[in-house]
């Protein structure tokens, strides 16, 4: 079981962004686990920052999830069952410079153009309004 947090971060025009992973991960929300002493805002502050280089200044926690929907194999086979905290976040500055070895590129989607993520998050909270 991970404690995590994982953010919305939403362009003007309504797109998501989504991080490029590596090792076979594909794409992701930026995300990452609640390091012990660290609160839920203080964790998706810094990972949105290691992961993306945008500094989070609001957050609203959207939802919280976990369960057996919630599990992940790494492509080494480590086994994780996540709950996750997930955060509508605004954010200041450009998305790069992250510092995260993770990271390979960013993107901002749409709904239409949005990949498969790793976990199941419902499409009406990364896109509100969306189908």
């Amino acid at each position: 079981m991970l404690p995590a947090v994982a953010a919305v971060i939403s362009d003007t025009e309504g797109r998501l962004l989504l991080q490029q992973k590596g090792a076979g991960q594909g794409w992701s929300l930026p995300a990452g686990a609640i390091e012990p002493s660290e609160t839920p805002e203080q964790a998706i502050a810094r990972e949105v920052f290691e992961e993306t280089g945008l500094a989070v200044v609001h957050t609203e926690v959207l939802a919280v999830f976990g369960g057996s929907e919630f599990r992940y194999t790494y492509p080494n086979g480590d086994q994780v069952e996540y709950l996750v905290v997930l955060f509508k976040c605004l954010t200041s500055g450009e998305p790069g410079g992250w510092t995260d070895t993770e990271t390979i590129s960013l993107k901002y989607t749409s709904f239409d153009e949005m990949p498969e993520l790793a976990l199941p998050y419902p499409m009406e909270l990364l896109f509100p309004g969306s189908r």
